[in-house]
């Protein structure tokens, strides 16, 4: 059984065994929470800072802020990050935070000027649920750069209103859904704007726990029995870690990851995840380096770097575990 004593061992035997600092870096600051402040974490900084993976983010920052288009699933797109919410996810996978550099101080005051109505860059219109969706979704990676940010709380606060009625007796309700989005959101259509869970989580102080024990079961069970993205359930896992699909099950485990008391759903893939450790100790995906939602999971732009399979395999177990054990208050 997973337990916070034998991920901060394996943490810490990852620190000891990996040369990189950015690595390093990582592993203290997000993994084994030294502070911000902290001598050790101030003696590798500048080597953090200075590393290719942050300069690459650096070098490609359009001048007002962006990575280029917002959001997009075009796989065949050339560059480095193919929509700005591809980079931002990689500053939070690497510990990026606003007081490093200016990377997401930029970026910031390019999303706020969405919420205050100052953009220059139009959002796309293309029928009634697209506005609301990127506006949260901006507004969700708002709260992921500066927590409890003022501009969002307007939108934060009508969400859970919404999800309040729509989950008002502990079971979610399509017609009480789409009842108060066309009066909330003045939209006509059957099909509805999905809640924007992410934001919503992103204020856990606010967010009554009935009410998202009510999402979880709603959701996390949909996710956990008949999968997420690939319809990759956690039900059946394969015996062995290396799989041709394993990286797949990661977003199944993510998406669960986002709520509170996954125990229920994800106590059995954290065993999974133990079990499945190399010899060494940590774990190695094989030849499943990257997959199409895989732009920001790597430690190194050098592909050829000699941890490089290793490195991204165990950042990516031990993000989900750190996940789950505090999610868990374990």
């Amino acid at each position: 059984m997973l337990t916070r004593e034998t991920f901060i061992n394996i943490s810490q035997d990852f620190y000891d065994w990996c040369e990189y600092p950015v690595v390093k870096y990582k592993v203290l600051y997000h993994f084994l929470d030294v502070p911000y402040e902290d001598e050790r974490l101030n003696s590798l900084r500048e080597d953090f800072l200075n590393s290719d993976i942050v300069m690459q983010l650096y070098q490609e920052q359009l001048p007002n802020g962006s990575w280029g288009p917002m959001r997009g699933k075009d796989y065949s797109c050339k560059s480095v990050f193919p929509t700005t919410f591809v980079a931002l996810d990689r500053c939070f996978y690497l510990g990026l935070t606003i007081d490093d550099k200016d990377i997401l101080f930029l970026a910031l005051e390019y999303l706020e000027e969405f919420l205050q109505g100052t953009s220059k860059t139009p959002l796309y219109d293309r029928n009634e649920r697209a506005i609301p969706v990127q506006l949260y979704e901006i507004a969700t990676y708002i709260e992921k750069i500066k927590p409890n940010h003022p501009l969002c709380d307007a939108l934060w606060r009508q969400w859970h209103y919404i999800a309040e009625i729509a989950f008002s007796d502990g079971e979610y309700s399509y017609e009480r859904d789409k009842k108060v989005q066309h009066e909330i959101l003045l939209t006509r259509e059957d099909r509805l704007v999905p809640l924007p869970i992410s934001l919503l989580l992103s204020r856990p102080e606010q967010l009554p726990r009935k009410l998202e024990k009510s999402m979880l079961d709603y959701y996390g069970r949909h996710a956990y029995e008949r999968g997420n993205f690939w319809d990759k359930s956690l039900v059946n896992l394969p015996e062995q870690f290396v799989a041709d699909k394993t990286r797949r099950y990661f977003h199944t485990i993510k998406y669960i990851n986002q709520f509170r008391d996954t125990k229920e759903y994800l106590q059995e893939t954290m065993d999974w995840l133990l079990k499945n450790k190399m010899n060494s100790g940590f774990w190695d995906y094989g030849t499943q380096v990257k997959d199409p939602w895989g732009y920001y999971g790597y430690f190194s732009t050098n592909r050829n770097y000699k941890y490089n399979k290793v490195v991204d395999a165990t950042m990516e177990v031990l993000s989900v575990m750190k996940t789950y054990l505090d999610r868990n208050e374990l």
